[in-house]
């Protein structure tokens, strides 16, 4: 299987030469080094926004190596689009979430400090956990050859997501709740942004799933039994991608 890279400048290099594209550092380091990429190997490289090249290895220089283009393809965005809510969580639970929802295929990723959130970040660390989690997206996106990159967005608080919810549909996993997510439908979700939300370790609170409802989410369940936060949202995510056709 061909390796698959992320180059931001795929497109504008496609406009100056489309035969010819140049992966550099440090992803260019990891292909030689790690990879053991060989002149000749095919690669795929992708910009993390629909355009994926299919290219074989042409020569190799420190930092740099050109490939000889075979094939272009564009792949549009998914609609609707899929957005993870992941509570802030001790330990690295909310980034094995993050890792693995991306693989499974979401769009994008908002952290939410939600009342009992153990984690808690300031303006501060806002900017580097977002920068960390975006480094993530962008490993995993790698991995499981993502013709698009989820985009991580700044942390939001519960007012700021509650108030989301007149644009987009919003899933508030609950266990609890008497509707399981497997009963949503492709048509129950329509054309606008579907927001799912995971809780903490310690759960959302009563005010939170208040908020949330009165503003128009929807408290689903994924089964009998309770998942972690760093599992439950990416077990929602295939469920959705299932009654959406994408998989």
């Amino acid at each position: 299987m061909a390796h698959f890279y992320l180059e931001s400048t795929l497109s504008e290099q496609l406009g100056v030469d489309e035969n010819v594209v140049h992966l550099r550092d440090p992803d260019a380091r990891h292909a030689v080094t790690v990879a053991r990429v060989r002149v000749g190997e095919p690669l795929r490289l992708g910009d993390g926004a629909g355009l994926v090249v299919h290219a074989v290895v042409a020569s190799i220089e420190p930092g740099d190596l050109a490939l000889e283009v075979e094939r272009v393809e564009r792949y549009e965005r998914p609609s609707p689009s899929i957005h993870l809510v992941q509570a802030l969580a001790k330990g690295d639970r909310d980034e094995l979430a993050l890792q693995a929802a991306t693989e499974l295929g979401v769009d994008a990723v908002i952290p939410w400090q939600a009342a009992r959130s153990v984690s808690r970040w300031d303006a501060a660390k806002a900017v580097k956990g977002r920068e960390r989690w975006q480094t993530i997206a962008r490993e995993a996106s790698k991995q499981s050859m993502r013709p698009w990159m989820p985009e991580v967005q700044p942390l939001v608080t519960t007012t700021q997501l509650v108030a989301r919810a007149a644009d987009s549909t919003v899933l508030v996993l609950d266990p609890a709740s008497d509707h399981p997510l497997t009963s949503v439908t492709a048509h129950d979700l329509g054309h606008r942004d579907v927001l799912v939300v995971v809780g903490p370790e310690g759960g959302i609170t009563p005010d939170e799933l208040l908020a949330f409802t009165t503003a128009g989410a929807r408290c689903v369940r994924l089964g009998a039994s309770v998942l972690r936060t760093s599992t439950a949202g990416p077990a929602a995510i295939a469920v959705l991608s299932a009654a959406l056709g994408r998989w």
